[in-house]
């Protein structure tokens, strides 16, 4: 790792609601950092979890949205307001938010390429749609590792035929790439 940096796992749980549907969903929420400043990854559900996880000594620098479904930014506008870090998104997915928060927009907007830094630990922002127009990765080289939002799942690829790892376990590109074929058939 780099400078110290380590990746924690916060599990969130909530409802998802989109195209007239909700479901119970679990949400993946990750801080990346130290002891002393942290960036949140998809703020899920839950400002208060996500405040006890950060403890109370971390500067929060950043509230990354790797897309806008509302249940990956339901607890953004709650934790900015409460901790001063700026909530970020890709303004392809403003839409979406606005669904979610028609009162608040993002703070500050995510490009392609873009470098965020937190305890030495540097993510770089992927810009991927597919399963939402704004959607982002973020690449963590010093991990060999890339937050996918919902772009991937462990089993397959995030839903990209409607208007959801943000969920379940981690994968790998390697694990999942020998079943593309079966993707494809189902529909993916």
């Amino acid at each position: 790792m780099t400078g110290g940096a380590r990746v924690e796992r916060l599990v969130t749980s909530g409802t998802f609601s989109l195209d007239g549907g909700t479901w119970d969903v679990d949400n993946n929420v990750w801080l990346v950092g130290d002891d002393h400043e942290v960036i949140v990854v998809d703020a899920a559900h839950d400002a208060d979890a996500i405040l006890e996880a950060l403890g109370g000594g971390r500067t929060l620098r950043a509230i990354v949205c790797t897309h806008a479904h509302d249940d990956h930014i339901g607890a953004a506008p709650a934790l900015a307001a409460r901790t001063g870090a700026p909530a970020l998104l890709r303004p392809d997915d403003l839409p979406l938010w606005k669904q979610t928060h028609p009162e608040r927009l993002p703070d500050a907007e995510l490009a392609d390429g873009q470098r965020l830094q937190a305890a030495g630990a540097e993510l770089t922002v992927l810009h991927t749609p597919g399963h939402a127009p704004g959607a982002v990765c973020l690449y963590a080289p010093w991990l060999s590792a890339l937050f996918s939002g919902d772009t991937l799942f462990a089993g397959g690829p995030g839903a990209t035929g409607r208007s959801y790892t943000g969920h379940g376990d981690r994968t790998t590109v390697g694990a999942e790439a020998p079943h593309l074929q079966e993707w494809i058939d189902r529909g993916f």
